[in-house]
């Protein structure tokens, strides 16, 4: 079993963040939001695409998506934020990193990136408001 990279305790955590177990979805839909749900969701989008321009920021050659998963995880938590993606149905890390024919949702590993490589991410963050902000991209 693999050990999850912390988070401070300061930080809200979605319902699977202990267990990795999702709950099921509510069996409604909420179509009208308030102003302060919409600036919510806003806020969750926006780090999220922060996030994502900084793992594609680092993916060079010889860096290990690895070390871009420790940076994408830092980087959300010093936004007081939770990396969504962890422990999400046991998922193990902070971003997906899916390399060349991997379509997505790849685990990040220490295979340094090679020139020529695409490397695709998916950044996805839980904020303190209970919203979730979740972007892809190479």
């Amino acid at each position: 079993m693999r050990r999850l990279r912390s988070v401070p305790t300061s930080i809200r955590r979605p319902p699977y963040a202990l267990d990795g177990i999702v709950p099921p979805p509510q069996n409604t839909i909420t179509l009208h939001r308030t102003s302060e749900e919409i600036e919510g969701l806003r806020k969750a989008g926006k780090l999220a695409r922060k996030v994502l321009d900084l793992a594609s920021s680092l993916a060079k050659p010889g860096v290990k998506p690895l070390q871009i998963d420790e940076a994408v995880h830092d980087a959300i938590c010093a936004e007081n934020a939770y990396p969504a993606p962890l422990n999400y149905r046991g998922f193990p890390r902070s971003v997906c990193s899916s390399i060349n024919d991997e379509v997505c949702h790849g685990i990040p590993n220490d295979t340094p990136l090679k020139s020529g490589d695409i490397a695709k991410f998916d950044a996805s963050v839980f904020i303190r408001e209970g919203f979730f902000g979740d972007n892809c991209g190479r």
